[in-house]
């Protein structure tokens, strides 16, 4: 059985990653942590992880940008394996998640999906094949009005999928309103739309000469993504420290 600390337990991932691990017979969250106050969750919460007191295996995490630091510190202290769902993660962030990893176990994904981490192999491969071909390469995301970081880090995990299979001759363009010029071929174009309760949908969009081909991901509810998590999870528990992806987790 692994045992897990939810962090970010309150929130709306947390609330469903809590309801779907109760029907989990080989996980089950044995505290949460959680700044604001919630309903019963059937487990202990505490305000902050040095406040906890539960011995647990992992830590999955689900919640703000602003609490990562504090979250990379307290499981490169203690050794803790970390599934790291938040995103919106500042540069120094994202090289801090690097550095912990050399402690202890950090799986980092944009999105949990099984679906999304597919389309990310898809689009690397439709991308060797069109880009020589003269193909421009755009991405469109949308999700709920509440979203704060924009664009998606899925978004951004599948420009960057593109651009690593391409070697990196892309860069990415997020606006173009001030500028009055043909595209350029070099870069990846990444507009977010927000609105509503879209809970998540990404189009990646290879617009060629008379042609054009879309891959298309949409998550009809969170769930997707909980469960992911907590696969996540259970193949984190144990694991050596290093950096590991959903890729890992699904035998990408």
């Amino acid at each position: 059985m692994v045992r897990v600390i939810m962090h970010g337990c309150n929130g709306a991932m947390g609330r469903v990653i809590t309801g779907l691990a109760a029907e989990d017979q080989e996980l089950e969250i044995v505290a949460g942590i959680d700044v604001n106050p919630g309903p019963d969750q059937g487990y202990p919460v505490f305000p902050s992880l040095n406040d906890c007191n539960v011995q647990a295996d992992v830590v999955v995490d689900f919640a703000s940008a602003r609490a990562v630091d504090g979250l990379l510190d307290y499981c490169e202290a203690h050794g803790m394996p970390l599934v790291l769902c938040t995103t919106g993660l500042s540069e120094e962030q994202v090289r801090r998640v690097g550095s912990a990893s050399e402690k202890t176990a950090i799986l980092r994904s944009a999105n949990m999906s099984l679906g999304v981490n597919l389309l990310m192999k898809l689009v690397q491969d439709a991308a060797r094949v069109l880009a020589g071909a003269g193909f421009d390469i755009e991405i469109v995301e949308k999700h709920h009005r509440r979203k704060k970081d924009a664009p998606s880090g899925t978004a951004l995990a599948l420009a960057d999928s593109i651009n690593s299979a391409m070697e990196d001759q892309y860069r990415y363009t997020y606006d173009r309103s001030h500028r009055s010029e043909p595209r350029d071929p070099g870069e990846i174009g990444i507009s977010a739309v927000r609105g509503g309760t879209i809970v998540g949908e990404h189009d990646v969009i290879f617009a060629g000469t008379d042609e054009v081909i879309t891959f298309n991901h949409t998550a009809y509810s969170r769930a997707i993504f909980a469960k992911g998590a907590l696969s996540a999870a259970k193949f984190l528990a144990g694991k050596e420290p290093g950096l590991y992806d959903m890729a890992d987790v699904v035998g990408l």
